[in-house]
This record gives structure tokens, C-alpha cells and sequence, in this order.
């Protein structure tokens, strides 16, 4: 679409915005969503999401008086729509991108980002807080909570749902329900939603009901009140039972149709003068606009480039792409075990698709098992199981497994059960950025006791850890790695068990010993070849496992290395470096250790290539250090 004198165009602000009549809303409805989708299809990102609350979107910031007005987005996947209509069109094209904008809310990026996030199910305990906080400052704005994206179905929402409902702030939660998270949505709640919304008898009257409204509202406003006490009495009558959310101390509004942007504006005013925490339950379409986006709505959450007139996806081949993504060898791997042991059940919270528990869930459905967004009900679920005899596999990403670190140490290593986490995404995940960096996992893991913690270096390490997992008398483990391909184009070997704890010397060197973590372990080979070449020795060894370590492999090292380096994709302050440190302080060596990892700070968003390279965990980046590091020889022009 040509944007050359269009609605779009003209606004840069959501003063901007409120200058239109309402009638303008639906030009511009369209043409906000063909921009996401000509942005979105040369630069990839979250897509369906954001196509499904355009019209949401434009009526929030046409109502309310952003930015002291606070809109909270939930998860972020929907907020392309909000970016764009605050004053970053004109960058929206670098969204994700290196040194580009985030694909995230984000404070420090716009005074209209009113809270980060990127985890789901934070909005309504944020902006709780948030109106609380205005409540006691003596300040006048609206807060607003926009759930969806399945963020509904975590124990958090309720929690902040059961606390407002307690309150008399003036909060507004409005809940984007399209049925669908990642994948279709899971549990109760989505079916008791679904009785809502198909509910022919409820809708008929409903839409009779508004009818009515408009037919009363010269009478005053007691007319609305009316209404509304009359529409929650037809709810109760057809569905046998009172409203869920009402029943938590929210006034609940809908459902409404939430690609009517006229209709939206008007309610929202509305809401805008009834006090106290409110509920408007929004209907939407996942994709609403581009057809292939609304027919399969899962490969369309985040497809990559595609051609944005015919849908059609296009592949960007790389020499790496041969090799299977680590994520599809554990989906694989998961089922032929589980056709072996019985016992083998595997769990994730709402991303079958992202980890490849699908192909388990469509061979054997009776065993593989999501719960929806609920992490911390994913890992003491995977406890009971485990604590019935079964051996869970409970897959979830390495930043999402930080909101069940209770449960971890409580439920699963206390009573030392045969849990197994496999840790997807672990270490630096590239362009969604910060909230989704697995860099903490090493660290926080390997403070509880009763846990193995091992990252693969390759495809077949991987399945030979996931096979030694499951034998009996293993305890807990945790499996990491990372998002992407991995380097094994011929995968598929027979199973052989690993002892528990030992590392594997690749290389052999006498100036200096690399000792890697994982998959990170390629990039160390080819660095030690590389240094080779210019004359530099380096010994290289796959430790394999943080905890246990291999303690007589590192007697050897300690004894014969005066420096070792370190090379891990996590964070180096508490990680495999530092573990590798207290060992050898502990047994009384004097080995200078370098430790290369994720710095500690909070690393944005870019290409896994480019974040490699900053954080001097690249080819070039661990060559440098060792050439440093190799002291006094001078190889080259390098000292």
C-alpha cells in the first residue's frame, strides 16, 4: 500500500490520532494493518497477534489520554500497533533488529511504554500497582490492562485478578480473547470462555440488550446501570452460574466485537466513567486481515519473511540449516524413548510447537501434555507425576523456568525426584531480545542440590543425555540448549549411556586449555584450529556437564595449565566459569581462569550472530583472548 498521503501518514502521536472523526477509524484500522503487514514480511517478527488488535489499539490511545494515561500490554506480542501509533513509524522497520527498537514494550525506549514485558500475565499485577500508586499520589488517569495471547490461563492474572477485585481503584482490564495463544489455548477457562462467546441464546439477547440501551439512554444514566444489572442476570440465567470475574470483584462488560473500532470507542468512553476495577471482554481473530495469518494462526504467531500479497513463507537458506534445530532432535529423541519406557510422559506450559513436544502430542496424546501458560503448575505437576513412578520431560525455555524456581527447589530437588528439564532457548536467543535471553539458567540451577546440570555440545550429545536422564536412580536433571540448528546433519545414532560428570577432551594443546559448555563447544574447536595455525597450542576439553564437574579432568588441567579459559552461553557471574573457579580454589590450585560468557548486564535484542559477537563469544572474539592471553610470546603483530 502506498502510506503517501494516507491517514497513517498523519499521525505521530496520539494527539494526532484524536484530531479523526470516528469514522476515520476504520480507513485508518486498514491501513494500520496493511503497514504491519508490509513491515512484517521483509522484517519478521511477531505477527498475528498485533493484525488482531489493530482496531484495539486505535481506540485505546482515541479514548484514553496516553501517555498519563497507562496502557499495560500483556506478553507484548500485541503491541506493533501501539508503536507505531506513538511516534515510531519511522523506525519501525529496524523493530528487532540490531540497535533497533525492541519487539517489546519497553520503558526506557517510550514514555508510552508504561511497563516492560515480554513474560506473560505481569499487566494486571502491574497495572494494579500502577493505579494504586496514582490512588495514593492524588493522581487522576485511567489504567489499563490489556491481556490475551492465552496470558490469561496463568496463576499470576488470577492472582492480580483476586487483589482487584478487592480494590476500588479505578482499573480497567480488558481481556483479548482469540482463543489462541502460541498454540490454541488449553484448560477450563478457555472452554468457559467459549460458552460465552458461542453461546447463541446469550448473544441474541446481548445484542437486544445493547438495543434496549441505546433506546433508554435519553432517560438519564441510570439507564446504563439498568442494562447492565439486566445483561449479567440473563448471563447468570443461561449459563447456571454467576460470571467468574465478577465473582472476583470486577464488573464484567461483553463480549464485544473487537475489530469494531467505532463500537470499541464508545464503550471505552463509557467505562471511562464507571469507577472501580472493570472487566471488557473483546472477541478477536488472531491475524484478522491476512488471510493465511487467520487460517493457521499458530505458523503465523511468528512466520519470518514472506510475501506479503500471496502469504507464501520464504525459507532463507543457510550452510547451518542442514542440520536440525536442537528443539526438533529433543521432539524426535522424546518419542523414541517414550516408545522404550512407558513411564515417559512429557509436559510444557503452552509451546508445543516451540519446543516440539507436538511431535509427541500427535503420536501419543494420552502422554504428552500442555498446560497452558502456568509454568509453575508445569514443574509441580511434572513433581506429582514423577512422585507416582512416571519420569516427566518437562520442557520449558530457560527464561520462563525463572518463574518456577520454587517450585524447582520445593517440589522437585527437595524430594529428589526423577524430573527431567529440558531447558529450550538457553543462552542468547537473538531478536526478542532481553526478556528472553536464557542467560541465568546455569546459575540459578546450580545452586540447588539434588540436580544434574548438562548441556550438549551437539545433536547426538543430546540425545544421549536425554536417554541417560531416564534411567533409573538418575534423580533430577537439567538439559539445556539453545535456540536454533545444530551442527549434526546425520543425528540419528543409537542411544549410549553418559557417566554422569565426565568431561571429553577434543583437543590436545600445551599453551593454554579452552574448556567449553554446549554447543558453543563448535565455535571453541574452530577457534583452537584457527590458533593452530598461528602457532598457538590450545588444548581443548567438552565439559559437558556444571555439576557434577569432572573433578580428575580438572586435577590434570590444573596441574599442567597456567591459564584456562572458560567459554559458556550464559551468565559468567554464578555460572560454568564460576564453578569451574571455586573447584579449583577449593582443591588448592592457582590456575588464572578466564571466564567468557554473557557479561552482566542485560543484552538487547539482535541477530544470535551479532550478540555472539558482542559479548566476545564469537570465533574471532575467544581467538583475541587466547592471542591476549598467550603471554609473553608474540604471535604475529599480536602480543
Amino acid at each position: 500500500m502506498d502510506f503517501e498521503g494516507s491517514i497513517l501518514n498523519q499521525i505521530n502521536s496520539p494527539e494526532d490520532l484524536k484530531k479523526l472523526g470516528t469514522d476515520d477509524l476504520v480507513q485508518l484500522s486498514r491501513e494500520l494493518r496493511q503497514f504491519i503487514i508490509d513491515v512484517v514480511s521483509s522484517n519478521p517478527g511477531h505477527f498475528g497477534a498485533s493484525l488482531g488488535v489493530v482496531e484495539l489499539t486505535i481506540a485505546l490511545h482515541y479514548v484514553f489520554n496516553t501517555p498519563n494515561d497507562r496502557i499495560i500490554w500483556d506478553v507484548g506480542h500485541q503491541a506493533y500497533g501501539h508503536k507505531i501509533l506513538t511516534g515510531r513509524r519511522g523506525v519501525f522497520h529496524t523493530n528487532r533488529k540490531y540497535k533497533g527498537i525492541s519487539g517489546f514494550p519497553k520503558r526506557s525506549e517510550s514514555e508510552y511504554d508504561s511497563f516492560g514485558t515480554g513474560h506473560s500475565s505481569t499487566s494486571i499485577s502491574a497495572a494494579l500497582g500502577m493505579a494504586m500508586a496514582s490512588d495514593l499520589k492524588g493522581e487522576e488517569r485511567q489504567t489499563i490492562a490489556v491481556i490475551g495471547d492465552g496470558s490469561m490461563t496463568s496463576g499470576l492474572a488470577f492472582e492480580g485478578l483476586n487483589n482487584g477485585g478487592s480494590k476500588q481503584t479505578n482499573l480497567l482490564v480488558i481481556l483479548n480473547d482469540n482463543n489462541i495463544a502460541i498454540d490454541p489455548n488449553v484448560g477450563a477457562l478457555k472452554e468457559y470462555l467459549l460458552d460465552i462467546t458461542t453461546s447463541k441464546t446469550y448473544n441474541k439477547l446481548k445484542k437486544d440488550v445493547w438495543d434496549l440501551l441505546g433506546k433508554l439512554d435519553g432517560i438519564g444514566p441510570g439507564a446504563r446501570s439498568l442494562v447492565q444489572k439486566l445483561e449479567n442476570a440473563i448471563k447468570s440465567t443461561i449459563f447456571k452460574q454467576s460470571n467468574l470475574f465478577e465473582s472476583l470483584g470486577f464488573r464484567y462488560f461483553g463480549p464485544v466485537d473487537g475489530h469494531d473500532v467505532v463500537y470499541l470507542t464508545r464503550i471505552l468512553n463509557d467505562l471511562k466513567n464507571i469507577p472501580g476495577p472493570k472487566l471488557l471482554h473483546c472477541i478477536t481473530v488472531k491475524g484478522k486481515g491476512f488471510t493465511p495469518a487467520e487460517k493457521n494462526q499458530t505458523l503465523w504467531h511468528a512466520p519470518g519473511i514472506f510475501d506479503k500479497v500471496t502469504g507464501e513463507r520464504i525459507s532463507i537458506s543457510t550452510e547451518e540449516s542442514a542440520a536440525p534445530r536442537f528443539q526438533d532432535v529433543f521432539g524426535h529423541t522424546l518419542v523414541e524413548l517414550a516408545e522404550k519406557n512407558p513411564k515417559i510422559v512429557g509436559i510444557t506450559p503452552a509451546m508445543p510447537t516451540g519446543c516440539s513436544l507436538c511431535i509427541m502430542m500427535e503420536k501419543m496424546p494420552e502422554r504428552a501434555f500442555d498446560v497452558g501458560i502456568a509454568e509453575q503448575h508445569a514443574v509441580t505437576f511434572s513433581a506429582g507425576l514423577a512422585a507416582e513412578g512416571m519420569i516427566p520431560f518437562c520442557n520449558i525455555y530457560s527464561s520462563f523456568m525463572q518463574r518456577a524456581y520454587d517450585q524447582v527447589i520445593h517440589d522437585v530437588a527437595l524430594q529428589n525426584l526423577p524430573v527431567v528439564f529440558c531447558l529450550d532457548r538457553a543462552g542468547l536467543v537473538g531478536d526478542d531480545g532481553a526478556t528472553h535471553h536464557g542467560a541465568f539458567d546455569i546459575s540459578y540451577m546450580r545452586a540447588i542440590p539434588n540436580l544434574t546440570i548438562c548441556s550438549p555440545m551437539n545433536e547426538e550429545e543430546l540425545r544421549n543425555m536425554m536417554f541417560t536422564a531416564q534411567l533409573p536412580g538418575m534423580g533430577t536433571w537439567s538439559i539445556r540448549y539453545p535456540r536454533g540448528n545444530g551442527s549434526m546433519i546425520n543425528w540419528r545414532k543409537p542411544f549410549t549411556a553418559i557417566t554422569v560428570g565426565q568431561a571429553r577432551m577434543l583437543r590436545q594443546g600445551d599453551d593454554l586449555a579452552i574448556l567449553s559448555l554446549g554447543p558453543l563447544g563448535i565455535t571453541a574447536s574452530k577457534a583452537a584450529d584457527k590458533l593452530g595455525e598461528e602457532g598457538i597450542s590450545v588444548a581443548h576439553y567438552d565439559m559437558r556437564f556444571v555439576k557434577p564437574l569432572d573433578g580428575k579432568t580438572l586435577a590434570r588441567i590444573g596441574k599442567k595449565f597456567k591459564t584456562i579459559v572458560t567459554l559458556e552461553d550464559g551468565s559468567i557471574q554464578g555460572g560454568f566459569g564460576s564453578a569451574v573457579l571455586e573447584w579449583l580454589n577449593d582443591n588448592g590450585f592457582t590456575t588464572r581462569v578466564i571466564r567468557l560468557g554473557i557479561p552482566d548486564r542485560f543484552i538487547e535484542h539482535g541477530t544470535q550472530a551479532e550478540l555472539y559477537r558482542e559479548c566476545g563469544m564469537d570465533l574471532e572474539g575467544i581467538c583475541e583472548i587466547v592471542r591476549k592471553t598467550v603471554s609473553p610470546r608474540v604471535i604475529g603483530n599480536v602480543i
